[in-house]
């Protein structure tokens, strides 16, 4: 099931409903609402909101400028939105946007456990290119992939 989604870009005055949902989006894992509010602030990098019919952030998504190069940093979802598409429009909406801001890759990590992200990033073209391991605190391994824009 997909809905609609509207993707804007997040404003300081989101940074609490950012927190809480990447807190939700992430549980344990979460970077904590002082590294989400800092990722929001942080020079070169771009915070995007899906919101949905309720009117409320259901996911977001912070990806940095990195010259002729982006990365995305973190992409997440409320639980009761999870596969629902906001996803999936949030790193469509990111790409468009790195393109229109002159970059030419895309890279990222994602947890080489998580196939759903996996599957995600294959479905929009990204390409494992490297591997770092015990990457996250829990000591899992992450997959880098890239994509050309």
């Amino acid at each position: 099931m997909t809905d609609e989604w509207r993707i804007r870009p997040a404003a300081r005055k989101d940074a609490e409903a950012l927190a809480e949902l990447e807190a939700a989006a992430f549980g344990p894992a979460s970077w904590g609402a002082d590294g989400v509010k800092h990722g929001l602030t942080a020079p070169h990098v771009r915070t995007l909101l899906a919101v949905g019919e309720s009117g409320g952030p259901a996911g977001f998504a912070l990806w940095r400028l990195l010259g002729r190069e982006a990365e995305i940093l973190t992409i997440g979802t409320r639980p009761a939105a999870r596969r629902r598409g906001a996803a999936d429009a949030l790193l469509e909406a990111t790409l468009q946007d790195a393109v229109a801001q002159g970059c030419s890759a895309m890279f990222l990590e994602v947890d080489a456990g998580n196939a759903a992200a996996r599957a995600l990033y294959e479905k929009h073209g990204f390409e494992t290119v490297g591997e770092r391991r015990s990457y996250y605190r829990n000591g899992a391994d992450a997959l880098v992939l890239r994509r050309f824009l």
